[in-house]
Order: structure tokens, then C-alpha cells, then sequence
């Protein structure tokens, strides 16, 4: 059975590594759902969290795989009970004439923020969970999306 999983890799931060990590992704044949990497507290650390969908067979294997990798230091599957899980969305939406103070009233309810605003657009983030965000979403098509991006998950461990 498959199911959604985040795997959250500390590696070396070099030059190449990310390559390596997405290259074995793609050697296997296995997707990525969605991948964030940035620099941890420590400069020489980076953090790359990456949403995966499989078996656990699949699960395992890329894990193992992931573990031989030089400058991979250390590998934490991360549920939603154990971690803490966000991702951004950016969205411009049409915000003209009276649809613009519904839209606001919209984004209030989720505590969403405006980030932008001409007379034709607004671009409104939002960080929460996946469904949080898919909801926000809904609530905003009907005034016209004009474009979006997300981020996927990003997670940190509880304890």
C-alpha cells in the first residue's frame, strides 16, 4: 500500500550534493513529491526534506540507498505525530473592484497575509498544513487564480 512519507536528510553542504540526492531518485525510477533544501544553523549543514510516495519496501530502499551516499549524515522519516509540518503557498488572485474586501475578509479567516496588492492582483501567502492550504485554495478560485506556487512540506522532528 502506498502512502505519503517525509524524509528529512542532513547532509554535507557542498557543491553536488543535492544532485546526488535527486540523481539516486531518479537511478531508481522513484518521484519526488515535492523538495525543500536550505542551510541548517550550521553553514557546513544543509537540510533537505523531501516528500516521497510508496510502498514500504520503496520507503526502505530509498533510505538505504540514501545512507550510502558520502556526504548524507543523518536520515529521520517524519510522521505528522512526531514532527512538526508546514509549507508555504504564494498566491495571486484577481482582486478587483468589491472582490477585493471579500478576498480580505477571506484572508483574515486563515490568517493568511497580503503581500502584494495592485489594482488588478494581490499575491496573498499562507504557511499551514497541506490540507489547511488546499482549503484556503478552494476558497480563493472562484475569484480567479492567476498564478500559484507551494513549497511542499517542510518539517522539523518534536523532540
Amino acid at each position: 500500500m502506498n502512502k505519503r512519507v517525509i524524509l528529512s536528510i542532513l547532509v554535507e553542504n557542498y557543491s553536488g550534493t543535492l544532485s546526488k540526492v535527486s540523481g539516486l531518485f531518479t537511478r531508481r525510477g522513484y518521484n519526488i513529491d515535492s523538495l525543500n533544501v536550505a542551510e541548517t544553523q550550521d553553514p557546513k549543514i544543509s537540510r533537505i526534506t523531501v516528500a516521497v510516495t510508496g510502498d514500504s519496501y520503496i520507503i526502505e530502499q530509498i533510505t538505504k540507498q540514501l545512507h550510502k551516499l558520502i556526504n548524507v549524515i543523518k536520515i529521520t522519516t517524519l510522521s505528522e505525530e512526531t514532527s512538526v509540518q508546514k509549507e508555504l503557498m504564494m498566491i495571486k488572485v484577481s482582486a478587483v473592484g468589491n472582490k477585493r474586501s471579500e478576498i480580505m475578509q477571506i484572508v483574515d479567516i486563515f490568517k493568511a497575509n497580503i503581500s502584494y496588492v495592485n489594482n488588478k492582483n494581490m499575491i496573498v501567502v499562507i504557511t499551514g498544513s497541506e490540507d489547511k492550504n488546499n482549503a484556503f485554495l478552494e476558497m480563493l478560485k472562484p475569484y480567479g487564480i492567476v498564478e500559484m506556487t507551494r513549497t511542499g512540506p517542510t518539517a522539523l522532528e518534536r523532540c
